[in-house]
């Protein structure tokens, strides 16, 4: 608390603190050493215009609103949310010609101004300057306690004060100072003493202080004989009865003191009990904290060890990589070595054979005997031929396999992996926070929007939904977006809504659930995309006209499926005794035909006399009474009761209509040439309805 009990000038205990408008306190004597002259605190631009109005120019607001911006407009009537707090101002502003000028009239009573050194708020001050502000009494009372409790309070015994003896209690209703033995003789725990309550005589002499401070009555600064017993409420200020009356409280609304002292601290022990709950939430959560900081080292070395073991097996495997990988070098050189040995051996073969022939031949040229020569002179000159021719071939003259290694590793990939090689999300990911602020609500519409928590790594997400009315949650949406709008749903009912996280370590927590209310009452109109092409829409989609004789069918943007729904349909044009069809259909029902005629619909039709009701082509209940140019037809869809009735000019038309009607249904309406229809959505059922259930 010590940082409450210091003032933000000075830094040290406050000496007579003064409380400003802004609820900020400063010591007297820093307060008067901040104070400055009133031109001193106002823009260049201000401080002319000030100049202007004393010299009698009118100041437009154009000019001045224009010229200062930083300054709350409101600050003359309102001191408690303005930058610019004027203390001492006019009691009235009649006749004033403008904001700006009721401004400048207001400064021009002030002499002195201080700028808040916490909140930087501007306060001009009368000529009082600083010393007009309030003694802020409890602050200067706390910092006093505060200030003596490190002091040990030497309080004497009241009932013994020739002996000297020290107090060692102090009864709290007979506001006595005891010590032991004075106690014991004087003031018996039994009998009518039994409930009296002892205190510590250092909180005794506490509560004596406070006691007779709060007996004194506090007077007011400008009626000295006055004692403050009202509040005022625009400047939240004690007065007396004579200011509230006469003086400058005069237009301001006031409050007895002990009725505002009570709803005050009402609402401070309310916010201090939210707040406390806050506190202490923030307490556990920083316990919480610091076990896990505790747990920090024991996870890390269980981390490291397996950290340690994966990069260990990570190395295992590229020694046996490694061991693999020179068996196949040997196995190269061995097949390499092999080759090229049985290649010597081959072309030695054959340079052996070549020689002897060369040998032999070269003996059989040394013969002199010519018939001996030329009988066998033919073969060996083929013979040398042949081989001569083949030699070559035979020989292999290049070498059957290279020496070098036409080889090489291709370890990049291997290389980019462990460079690349990092820690990645183990655990499943934290559950989403749904963001309050971007959810939203539209007809029978719902969107929500969330967020994954801090430091997840999220794949995908579950949306879930329940039915309206607290049932069981079902899954509405899958997928990695972070915002979805859910359509269809019931109106006037509370949806409840959750999300939960997914990644390839599993699933997360469920989110907080969020509420969200769909619309009591459909506002919808036409639908262009369930309208029939050649129905041409208007006014916002809400009035439709056709062109061609046959009937076109036109269906509203919004479907129903419970609760009771009344709207109303409008002809703004009316000719040629042709009749209009009104009622509700499915989705898909035939848009090509007259509403009624097939099983998707259940309709109304109409000319200037009579009406029928018509579903599946048959037609039933004939009644009386027509339309005309500006008539209206009311349609009530109570799904509650699963009926279906009308009005004709705000009259019911018939009996009920339809029964048994279950599903979802679309408003709807079929027009043909010269007919102009106008809808009205969202609108309550007439009085005399007699349907039960609750309205959406």
């Amino acid at each position: 608390m010590e940082d409450e009990l210091r003032c933000p000038v000075c830094c040290r205990f406050f000496t007579k603190p003064v409380l400003m408008p802004c609820a900020h306190s400063l010591c007297v004597a820093c307060a008067l050493s901040c104070q400055e002259p009133a031109q001193n605190l106002l823009p260049q631009s201000m401080s002319s215009a000030c100049s202007e109005s004393d010299s009698g120019t009118v100041i437009s607001d154009h000019t001045s609103l224009l010229d200062f911006p930083d300054i709350d407009k409101l600050s003359i009537v309102s001191e408690t949310d303005s930058g610019v707090v004027c203390n001492s101002r006019p009691s009235s502003y009649v006749g004033t010609p403008s904001v700006a000028n009721i401004f400048l009239q207001s400064l021009q009573s002030c002499s002195y101004g201080i700028k808040c050194t916490v909140c930087e708020r501007l306060v001009f001050l009368d000529d009082n300057g600083a010393l007009s502000l309030p003694t802020n009494r409890i602050l200067e009372a706390i910092v006093h306690k505060y200030q003596n409790q490190s002091k040990k309070v030497d309080i004497k015994c009241e009932r013994c004060l020739a002996d000297h003896r020290t107090a060692t209690a102090m009864c709290e209703q007979c506001e006595v100072f005891f010590c032991d033995i004075c106690r014991d003789q004087c003031h018996p725990s039994e009998g009518a003493y039994a409930k009296h309550n002892l205190v510590d005589p250092t909180q005794g002499d506490m509560i004596l202080k406070y006691k007779r401070r709060n007996s004194r009555d506090h007077k007011c600064m400008e009626h000295p004989s006055e004692s403050l017993g009202m509040y005022c409420m625009s400047c939240r200020l004690p007065v007396c009865c004579a200011c509230a009356k006469d003086g400058r409280h005069m237009t301001h609304e006031v409050q007895p003191m002990p009725a505002m002292c009570k709803k005050q601290k009402s609402e401070l022990s309310q916010n201090l009990q939210a707040l406390s709950e806050k506190a202490k939430s923030g307490t556990e959560f920083i316990q919480r904290l610091k076990k896990m900081a505790e747990s920090v080292s024991g996870n890390c070395a269980e981390f490291e060890k397996t950290v340690v073991a994966q990069c260990d097996a990570l190395i295992e495997v590229i020694k046996q990589r490694k061991a693999e990988l020179l068996e196949n070098v040997a196995e190269e050189k061995a097949l390499k070595v092999r080759t090229l040995k049985e290649q010597v051996s081959d072309c030695t073969a054959l340079l052996q054979r070549t020689t002897g022939l060369l040998q032999f031949c070269i003996e059989v040229l040394k013969e002199s005997d010519a018939t001996s020569f030329l009988q066998v002179s033919p073969g060996l000159i083929s013979r040398v031929a042949t081989a001569d021719a083949n030699f070559n071939k035979e020989m292999e003259l290049a070498p059957r396999v290279s020496p070098e290694f036409e080889l090489t590793l291709d370890n990049t990939p291997a290389v980019h992996a462990i460079q690349n090689m990092s820690f990645f999300q183990m655990k499943a990911p934290g559950s989403p926070v749904i963001i309050p602020q971007e959810c939203s609500c539209e007809n029978n519409s719902v969107t929500i929007a969330w967020a994954p928590q801090m430091g997840s790594v999220v794949e995908a997400y579950t949306l879930e939904l329940d039915d309206g009315n607290g049932g069981d949650f079902r899954v509405v949406y899958v997928g990695r977006e972070m915002i979805c709008t859910v359509d269809g749903l019931h109106f006037n009912s509370i949806y409840n809504a959750r999300v939960k996280a997914h990644n390839h370590a599993g699933e997360s927590d469920y989110s907080d659930i969020i509420s969200l209310q769909t619309a009591e009452v459909a506002w919808f109109t036409f639908d262009p995309a369930m309208t029939h092409q050649d129905v041409v829409l208007g006014n916002g989609n809400t009035t439709i006209s056709c062109s061609t004789f046959d009937h076109r069918v036109a269906l509203g943007s919004v479907g129903f499926s419970k609760g009771v729904h009344y709207w109303e349909v409008i002809f703004d044009r009316y000719d040629n005794h042709t009749d209009p069809s009104v009622g509700v259909c499915r989705f898909d029902v035939d848009k090509s035909v007259i509403l009624g005629k097939e099983d998707k619909a259940w309709s109304m039709y109409i000319d200037e006399k009579r009406s029928w009701f018509m579903h599946r082509d048959e037609h039933t209940n004939r009644t009386d009474g027509g339309i005309r140019c500006g008539s209206t037809i009311g349609v009530l869809l109570d799904l509650n009761q699963h009926t279906l009735s009308y009005f004709v000019d705000d009259l019911p038309h018939g009996p009920i209509a339809f029964t048994n009607l279950h599903g979802v249904f679309f408003p709807a309406v079929s027009i043909n040439r010269d007919v102009q229809v106008t809808l009205r959505a969202g609108l309550v059922p007439p009085l005399d309805n007699s349907s039960e259930g609750e309205y959406e």
